[in-house]
C-alpha cells in the first residue's frame, strides 16, 4: 500500500518554500549597503564608459 499523505501539508509546505526562496533573492538584491550599491553602480558606469571608448566608428 502506498503511504497516505495530506495534500493540505503539501500545499502548506509547497508555498513556505517558494516564499522562503523569494525572501533570499530579495535580500540579496536589497540587502546592500550603500556603499556596496554605490560601487556597483560606478563599476557599471566605468565598463560602459570602457565598452564605449573602444567601439570602432563606422565609416
Amino acid at each position: 500500500m502506498a503511504e497516505v499523505i495530506n495534500l493540505r501539508l503539501v500545499r502548506k509546505a509547497k508555498a513556505r518554500a517558494s516564499s522562503a526562496q523569494q525572501a533570499a533573492e530579495n535580500r540579496a538584491l536589497h540587502g546592500q549597503t550603500k556603499a556596496a550599491k554605490t560601487k556597483l553602480a560606478r563599476d557599471a558606469a566605468r565598463t560602459t564608459r570602457q565598452l564605449d571608448g573602444a567601439k570602432r566608428e563606422e565609416p
